[in-house]
C-alpha cells in the first residue's frame, strides 16, 4: 500500500505552492465582494489538495512504464514498488470524488465545472503522447485556480481573477518547458512530444522567454487592474526577479541546475506574489 511519506512523494505536495497562492489570491477577491465564510475557504483548500493529489497520482500512474525506462524517475514511488498500481489507483478515485464532492458544497456552478476541472488536469497525462502542447495543457490546469476559487466564493467569474489564470497559464507553460529539457534524449527514444523534443534546447528556451515576457505583462495588466500600490510592486519585483533568475541560471550548454532548486525557485516565486497582492488588497497600500 505504501506509508504516508510515500504517498507525499508521490504527488510531491510541495508543488502544491505552484497554484494554491494564486487561487488564495482569487479567493481573497472573492471574499472582498461577498464576504469571509470559514467553511469555503476550508472547502477551497481541500479541493486544492484533492483535485493535486488525483492529477499527480493519475500522471504517476499511466506514466509507470517510462518512468521504469528514464533513470531520473525510476526511483518513483510505483515503478520502485513503493506503492502498488491498485492502491495508486483507489488512491486517485478517491481523491477525484472528494473534490466534486467538495465542489458541489460551494455553488451549482461550481459543480458544474468540476468535472470539466477534471478532464484537464488529468488529461494532461495523456497529452505527452500525441502533442508538443502538453506543457500548456498543464499550464491550463493550475491556471484554473484562481478562477475557481474566486466562482466557489461569488458564484460569477470577473475579469481580474481571468488575468491571473492567464498569468499562471503562460508562467507555468514557461517553467514546464525549462524543466523538460532534462528529459528531451529520452522523450525522443520514446516517441514522446514536448517542445524541446520538437525543437531542441535553444528553441525551447526561446519559447520559455516569449511565455514569460507575455507573464511579466500580465503582471503589470493585473497589478493595473487592482490600482496595485506599493506592496503589489514588492511582489511583482520579486516575482519578476525570481523569473528573470530562471533564464539566467539555465543555459543551453549547461542544464545542470534544473532539478529540486528549480522548483523552490517557482514556489518562493508564487507565494511571495500572492503575499504581498493580498496584503496589498487588505490594506491598500
Amino acid at each position: 500500500m505504501g506509508n504516508l511519506k510515500h504517498y507525499f512523494s508521490l504527488v510531491k505536495f510541495a508543488h502544491t505552492a505552484f497554484a494554491l497562492p494564486f487561487a488564495l489570491i482569487g479567493y481573497v477577491l472573492g471574499v472582498l465582494e461577498r464576504g469571509f465564510d470559514f467553511w469555503i475557504l476550508v472547502g477551497i483548500l481541500a479541493c486544492m489538495v484533492f483535485v493535486r493529489n488525483a492529477a499527480m497520482g493519475f500522471n504517476r500512474l499511466i506514466d509507470r512504464r517510462f518512468d521504469a525506462q528514464n533513470m531520473r524517475t525510476a526511483g518513483r514511488e510505483i515503478p520502485a514498488g513503493k506503492i502498488s498500481v491498485r492502491a495508486a489507483t483507489w488512491f486517485v478515485v478517491l481523491n477525484a470524488v472528494a473534490f466534486v464532492v467538495v465542489a458541489a458544497t460551494f455553488n451549482r456552478l461550481t459543480l458544474w465545472l468540476s468535472p470539466v476541472v477534471l478532464l484537464v488536469v488529468l488529461g494532461y497525462s495523456y497529452t505527452k503522447r500525441f502533442t508538443a502542447l502538453c506543457h500548456a495543457v498543464l499550464g491550463l490546469g493550475l491556471a484554473m485556480a484562481p478562477c475557481g476559487a474566486y466562482i466557489a466564493v461569488t458564484g460569477t467569474l470577473l475579469i481580474v481573477p481571468v488575468w491571473l489564470s492567464v498569468l499562471v497559464l503562460t508562467w507555468v507553460t514557461g517553467f514546464d518547458i525549462i524543466y523538460a529539457l532534462q528529459d528531451v534524449d529520452f522523450d525522443r527514444s520514446q516517441r514522446l512530444h514536448s517542445i524541446p523534443a520538437a525543437l531542441g534546447v535553444r528553441g525551447a528556451l526561446w519559447v520559455s522567454v516569449l511565455l514569460h515576457a507575455v507573464t511579466a505583462a500580465m503582471v503589470a495588466v493585473v497589478g493595473f487592474s487592482l490600482g496595485g500600490g506599493i506592496l503589489y510592486c514588492i511582489g511583482a519585483a520579486i516575482f519578476l526577479a525570481l523569473l528573470l533568475y530562471q533564464h539566467l541560471i539555465v543555459r543551453p550548454d549547461d542544464l545542470s541546475r534544473i532539478g529540486a532548486m528549480f522548483g523552490i525557485t517557482n514556489g518562493v516565486a508564487s507565494i511571495a506574489y500572492a503575499v504581498f497582492v493580498i496584503l496589498g488588497l487588505f490594506f491598500r497600500i
